[in-house]
C-alpha cells in the first residue's frame, strides 16, 4: 500500500545560489558550524564535513570584524574545494556595522538571518535594522527574519501584554507571548518589504524550545502569511532527548504541510561529530515519505528468537556503507536514494520483510539453521551460509546497485514493472 502524499502548504519561493526554496520546492535540510569564524582553517572544515552529509544550506556565526574579514576567504576556499554550500551569515546586535564595514562579506554570503530582537533597541532597532534591509537589497539577497523565544523585542511583548490586560477575557502570558513572536517576524517582515526587499526573498521563523509552543506557533504564522518558514527547536537538546523533541514537533507540522527549511538543532557530545544533525533532519524528511537521501535499512528489532548479534552487526554494517557511498552514489546512480534493504534477524517476519525491500537478507535466529535466504525484488535469488554472510551479501548489494541504478538510471524500474530478473552471481 503506497503511502498517502502530504500536501504541501502554498508559499512564495525563494531562490538561494543554486536552488529554491518554498513553492513547490523540496524541504531543504539546514545545519549550522560551531567553529569560530574568525579560524577560517576550522570553520571551512566543519562546513565540507556538513555539506558531505548532505546539508544543503550551512550558517555562520557572523559576530565580530575577526569573523566579518574571514568569511570571503572562507567562501573562496570552499569553492576551491567544489563545495557549493551556500553560507548564511548568523547576525546578532552589530551586524548593521559588520555588514557596512566588511562588503566583501555581504557579498560572498548567500542569505543573512537577521534577529529583530537584538539588532537594537528604540530608535535604533528600526535605524540599525533598515541598514541591514537595505545592504540586502544591495546585494539582491534574501533574508531569514528569525525570532527566537529567548530573544523577544521586550517593547513588543510589554505593549501585547497591556493591550492583553485591557480585554474582558485576557489571555494566558504564554499565549500572549507566542502571539508576540508572530506579530514579531510579521511586524518585521511587512517593514522589510517597506524599505524595498522584495517578498520573495524572505523567509521567517519563530523558534522556541517547547514542542507544543513550537507547533501552535507555526500553524498561526503559516495562517498568516505565505512566506517560506525554517522549522527548528532552538534548543532541542542532547542525545535521545534532542532527536525525540525535534522529531516530535517538526513531524507534526511538516505532516500539516508546514515547512519550507528544517534544522535539527542539537546539542553535541564533547568533541561530538556536528553532522549528526544533518543526519537526523535527513532521516525525519525520508521516514515521513517527503525526500529520499539514502537507502533506507529496514531491520528488526531483535527479540528471543535473535540471541545473536549478526543482524545487528550486519545491519549497522550496511547501513554505514550505503550512507558513505552516498557522495559517490548520488552522481553516479541517480534514483538509488530510494532502495529500500532489510536486514531481519530470524524467520518469522523476516522472509516478508525482505521480499517487500529491493533486496533484504533474512538472518537465521537462535537455534535455526544457519542459513541466511537473499530476495532481490521480491524473488529468493540465493541462501548464504558460513562465516562469510555478512561480506558476500554487501558484494551483492554492490552489484545490485550497479545493475538497477547504473547508466544514468536506466535500470531503474524493478523486476515486478519489467518482468525481468536482474541476474545475481555469487561466487560458492
Amino acid at each position: 500500500m503506497s503511502p498517502t502524499a502530504i500536501s504541501r502548504r502554498h508559499s512564495r519561493q525563494v531562490k538561494i545560489a543554486q536552488f529554491a526554496i518554498g513553492g513547490d520546492a523540496p524541504v531543504r535540510v539546514q545545519s549550522m558550524t560551531n567553529t569560530d569564524t574568525a579560524d577560517a582553517a576550522a570553520t571551512v572544515s566543519q562546513i565540507a564535513q556538513l555539506w558531505q552529509a548532505g546539508s544543503e544550506l550551512v550558517r555562520i556565526t557572523v559576530n565580530s570584524p575577526e569573523a566579518a574579514s574571514q568569511v570571503a576567504r572562507i567562501r573562496d576556499r570552499l569553492d576551491a574545494m567544489g563545495c557549493e554550500a551556500p553560507l548564511v551569515g548568523d547576525f546578532h546586535f552589530n551586524g548593521h556595522k559588520l555588514l557596512a564595514d566588511y562588503p566583501e562579506c555581504a557579498l560572498a554570503l548567500a542569505k543573512y538571518r537577521i534577529n529583530p530582537g537584538n539588532v537594537g533597541r528604540g530608535a535604533k532597532r528600526d535605524e540599525q535594522f533598515a541598514t541591514m534591509i537595505e545592504t540586502a537589497c544591495r546585494h539582491s539577497k534574501p533574508v531569514r527574519i528569525g525570532v527566537n523565544w529567548g530573544s523577544l523585542d521586550q517593547e513588543l511583548l510589554a505593549r501585547l501584554m497591556d493591550e492583553n490586560s485591557r480585554i474582558e477575557q485576557p489571555a494566558s502570558a504564554p499565549a500572549v507571548m507566542r502571539e508576540a513572536l508572530v506579530v514579531s517576524a510579521l511586524e518585521s517582515a511587512a517593514r522589510a518589504e517597506e524599505i524595498g526587499l522584495p517578498g520573495n526573498a524572505i523567509i521567517l521563523s519563530c523558534k522556541v524550545s517547547g514542542v507544543q509552543d513550537l507547533i501552535a506557533v507555526y500553524r498561526e504564522l503559516a495562517r498568516r502569511c505565505d512566506y517560506p518558514l525554517h522549522l527548528g527547536l532552538t534548543e532541542a537538546g542532547m542525545g535521545s532527548k534532542g532527536i525525540v523533541a525535534s522529531t516530535a514537533a517538526m513531524s507534526v507540522l511538516l505532516q500539516e504541510g508546514i515547512g519550507d527549511t528544517i534544522r535539527v538543532s542539537l546539542t553535541p557530545d564533547p568533541g561530538g561529530d556536528r553532522t549528526r544533525e544533518v543526519v537526523v533532519a535527513q532521516e525525519i524528511l525520508q521516514t515521513m515519505g517527503l525526500r529520499a537521501f539514502a537507502p533506507m535499512v529496514i531491520a528488526c528489532p531483535g527479540c528471543g528468537r535473535t540471541t545473536s548479534t549478526v543482524f545487528q552487526e550486519l545491519a549497522a554494517q550496511i547501513q554505514d556503507y550505503l550512507r558513505n557511498q552516498m557522495p559517490v552514489w548520488a552522481k553516479k546512480y541517480p534514483g538509488v536514494e530510494e532502495m529500500h534493504v532489510a536486514v531481519m534477524g530470524c524467520v518469522v517476519n523476516g522472509p516478508g520483510e525482505s521480499r517487500q525491500a529491493n533486496i533484504g537478507i533474512s538472518l537465521p535466529g537462535s537455534g535455526e539453521n544457519p542459513v541466511a535466504p537473499v530476495y532481490v525484488d521480491g524473488e529468493r535469488v540465493v541462501t548464504l551460509k558460513g562465516p562469510s554472510i555478512a561480506a558476500e551479501f554487501q558484494s551483492i548489494v554492490e552489484r545490485y546497485v550497479a545493475g538497477r541504478y547504473g547508466d544514468g538510471g536506466a535500470g531503474r524500474r524493478s523486476e515486478r514493472d519489467t518482468g525481468r530478473t536482474i541476474p545475481i552471481k555469487v561466487l560458492a
